[in-house]
């Protein structure tokens, strides 16, 4: 018997959900379902009872959970002190990001970091967002980075940065001689959208929709490079965070208007495991990215990001954008 299966029973009743559970462990509700009968099998009797909705744990699953509450806390315990114990001489940082959080900031903090601690090594991959959250909640990543980051029962936020979006086009698209826009000047126009399994693309379609705009969106991705290069063969406008087409604006490739709205904020954050004593070489990390931020942090963050206290939301559920 694994550990694992009886943190995810314990995770089942004190979230009253196999759903929620089977979020907070990356696995599907079928998995841990299917955790839960191999435990009563195991055991030979019956943990809850199924009949009634919601379920009901029975007097033996009861005292099951007690025990394995106990026992999965110590574990972690177990877990948190070794890997205290190996971060104080390890000399890698592991950090998870989404592309568009590394491809524009990452490069710089990390020669910044070595030039401060040049016998620690930053090991830094690129995600997708759900991927970002399973590698911190597996332990494979000390760190994720990404946007609209949420927290959950086994993970924490750290709030980073807030990025401002604007209207981005081609320099020959009708609106690029204008300064300025108001969201409505939007309508009928063609839009490039992200993924709407993506958080950023329902934020944006929200905003969109309280200003009562309806673009015509005829293409959707997900990740903001591959937007950028459609918005350069003026297959229509996006709204993307400025400091990510810098490059292109400056390039004479891509231009920007600004919108007369305060609504359209990014927010991105730091993520890391909750309850999990961080190791003396990520917190110096993580206090060079806060230190060093730019733009500044701005708290409390917009009202498009989550509060940390969000707790029965869960990553997989509301993917960070690209």
């Amino acid at each position: 018997m694994q550990i694992r299966a009886l943190k995810i029973f314990c995770d089942v009743v004190t979230r009253r959900s196999f759903s929620k559970a089977a979020d907070d462990n990356g696995i599907t509700q079928s998995a841990a379902s299917q955790t839960v009968h191999q435990l009563e099998s195991h055991f030979g009797t019956k943990l809850l009872d199924r009949s009634k909705r919601p379920f009901v744990v029975t007097e033996e699953g009861k005292v099951c959970f007690d025990h394995c509450v106990k026992l999965v806390r110590q574990f972690e315990e177990l877990v948190a002190r070794l890997n205290n114990v190996h971060s104080q001489s390890a000399d890698t940082v592991k950090v998870a990001s989404i592309y568009s959080v590394g491809l524009s900031y990452m490069k710089q903090f990390v020669q910044r970091f070595t030039e401060l601690n040049p016998d620690i090594h930053v090991q830094l991959d690129y995600h997708h967002p759900s991927e970002v959250y399973n590698l911190v909640k597996s332990g494979d990543a000390d760190l994720g980075l990404l946007s609209y980051p949420t927290a959950t029962h086994t993970v924490a936020v750290i709030p980073w940065r807030e990025e401002q979006m604007a209207v981005v086009i081609a320099p020959d698209h009708p609106l690029a001689s204008d300064h300025a826009i108001s969201l409505q000047d939007l309508n009928g126009f063609d839009m490039i959208g992200f993924d709407q399994n993506l958080r950023i693309g329902q934020e944006i379609n929200r905003v969109l929709a309280d200003a009562n705009t309806c673009p015509n969106v005829v293409m959707e991705f997900d990740n903001i490079e591959t937007l950028k290069r459609a918005i350069e063969i003026n297959a229509g406008f996006s709204i993307l965070p400025e400091a990510h087409v810098q490059r292109e604006v400056e390039a004479g490739t891509l231009t920007t208007v600004q919108v007369q709205t305060s609504s359209l904020i990014r927010p991105v954050g730091i993520i890391h495991r909750e309850n999990i004593k961080l190791g003396a070489n990520t917190e110096n990390f993580i206090e060079l990215l806060i230190g060093d931020a730019h733009p500044p942090i701005n708290a409390p963050m917009s009202a498009l990001s989550l509060t940390q206290s969000d707790a029965d939301s869960t990553p997989e559920a509301i993917p960070a954008a690209k």
